[in-house]
Parts: C-alpha cells; structure tokens; sequence
C-alpha cells in the first residue's frame, strides 16, 4: 500500500483542476484511491454480511460521482472527502432501498464499543435522522459522516474538519445521542 499523500500534494492537484488541468483529475485518483479503499474496506466491513457490493465497485462509483459533475471544484482535503462521504453515503443508501422480496431492514452499528442490541439501527432511518441533524447541528453530522460513513479515526477527523480531538469526541456523543433519540421516534 502507497504512502498516504501530503495534504500539500492533494491542495495542489485541486489547483491544478481549477485551472482545467486534465491530466490532474487522473493525479487526484492515484492520490487518494488508496485512502478510499482503505475507508471503503473499513465502512463494507460494517455492512450485513451478503452484500452484494464490493470495496471496488463503492470506490470506483463513489470516485465517478465525484468527478462526473465538471462544475465541482473541490477547495481542499476537507470539501473533496465531505463530497466523498456523500457519494458513498448515497451508493449505501441506494443499495439498502433496492427491492428485495424476504429482505430484512438494513441494520448498522453507530459504535463498536457498545452492543451491537443497544447500538443497532435501520440504514434508511439513520440516512433520513443525520439529514435533519444537518440540519440542526452542522458540524457534529459532518463527524458522523466521517467517523461512520468513512471510517475515519478520531485524530483523523479532528485534522479535516481543524478541530481537537476532544471537540470531536464531544460532537460524537451529541450526534449519537440525538441520532438514536431522533430515530426512537417521540419518546
């Protein structure tokens, strides 16, 4: 496996994109293909067992997604794996809506380090929950879509949205907590 890119190397290829550079949409790729696998392999891992799509195929149509809109132009790091989270959150979503006679609800775990009865909920409901919690709370759904939907570690986190690890563990308590309180319908 490559070495992960400088962050320096990923802001110039973005400049390079803007200023309608072709050959840096193919650098871009060899750049972070590696760390989408990675964060791919790591979000599959948490999918039902059976299912039908693969570490590849997430990355290779959540990267199409990505660059099939020639007006985006990602700003940096943070904008291009938000709008990376946001192409596998809906190729997620999409798989878990497909009609399958006998199918039970799509269930995920929001934490490993709780059980998976207390922790477990319904892929639609948790898709149309972080929806509103965009809404309300922008910055602890943006640490869902990282740490869930991409797999992302604490530090690692903390690095894209410029925060302290600490204000990241804090923003994932509050989203947990709202999430399954959102989810549990009124109380």
């Amino acid at each position: 496996m490559s070495e992960k890119p400088h962050k320096g190397e990923i802001t110039e290829v973005f400049e390079a994109m803007r200023q309608g550079g072709r050959e840096a949409q193919d650098q871009l790729f060899e750049l972070v293909y590696d760390e989408l696998r990675r964060i791919a392999r790591g979000r599959m891992a948490r999918e039902r067992p059976g299912h039908t799509l693969q570490t590849t195929a997430l990355v290779n149509e959540a990267y199409l997604r990505l660059c099939s809109d020639e007006g985006v132009r990602w700003e940096n790091r943070r904008h291009f794996f938000g709008a990376a989270v946001l192409a596998m959150r809906r190729i997620l979503i999409d798989q878990a809506r497909k009609p399958n006679p006998g199918k039970k609800l799509h269930q995920v775990t929001l934490d490993e380090g709780m059980s998976s009865e207390e922790m477990s909920v319904d892929l639609l409901a948790l898709d149309e929950a972080l929806s509103k919690l965009e809404i309300a709370h922008t910055r602890p759904a943006e640490v869902v879509k990282f740490r869930y939907f991409l797999g992302l570690t604490v530090n690692e986190t903390a690095d894209l949205l410029q925060v302290s690890p600490r204000t990241v563990d804090t923003d994932w308590k509050v989203a947990k907590a709202w999430l399954l309180r959102e989810m549990s319908g009124p109380a």
